[in-house]
């Protein structure tokens, strides 16, 4: 005689299998520091790789420091060609192509102070002082009226193309003087325009 209170076999069957779901979605829906229930096989994290058997060797001290040395060298070439944040922005390049589209004085002015170092040198004759304070002179002045008559063009030229830059003039009128007193091969980013071009 079945018992009222004894359940069917099929009843039971349903209640003890749970169906497993092995896709990546599921796991991924789980909660962070989630541990399955024990005799379920530990899901595997999506897109988990596994590593490479066997580690590198070791360079030598001479490689390490030639390694080190060929890095320095990449940089400093990406430095060259693309500058660092502060040359970012289309500001900067245009104050950038209307130092190197023309000859400054400032790029004769360390050369002109070593000059003026040697003749002001009190072994020197007076005559050869006097003509070095004289240069000297001259070369600042120089330098005063390159460094003016760039910042009014580009004043110009940033009114006439970007009347809503947000670029604050003084410091791309100091950006562009430090560039014009550097000789040309060191500057960086690398000129982009050559001498005499219409910016």
């Amino acid at each position: 005689m079945p018992s009222l209170f004894r359940r069917k076999s099929t009843d039971v069957v349903d209640e003890s299998v749970t169906p497993v779901t092995t896709d990546d979605e599921s796991v991924a829906a789980q909660p962070r520091g989630y541990t399955p229930a024990k005799g379920r096989e530990t899901p595997k994290r999506p897109g988990a790789a596994r590593r490479p058997g066997g580690s590198t060797k070791p360079l030598t001290k001479e490689e390490a420091k030639e390694r080190r040395r060929q890095l320095r060298a990449e940089a400093a070439a990406e430095f060259r060609r693309e500058g660092g944040p502060r040359d970012r922005g289309p500001e900067r390049l245009l104050a950038r192509n209307v130092v190197d589209s023309r000859r400054t004085i400032g790029t004769w002015f360390f050369g002109g102070a070593l000059i003026v170092l040697i003749g002001s040198n009190a072994a020197m004759p007076p005559i050869v002082r006097l003509v070095s304070n004289l240069l000297w002179g001259a070369l600042a002045l120089g330098v005063v009226i390159d460094s003016i008559l760039i910042s009014r063009k580009i004043k110009k030229l940033v009114r006439e193309r970007y009347p809503r830059s947000g670029e604050r003039m003084g410091s791309l009128y100091l950006y562009a003087i430090m560039r014009s007193i550097t000789f040309r091969r060191m500057r960086a980013p690398e000129p982009r325009v050559k001498l005499g071009d219409k910016v």
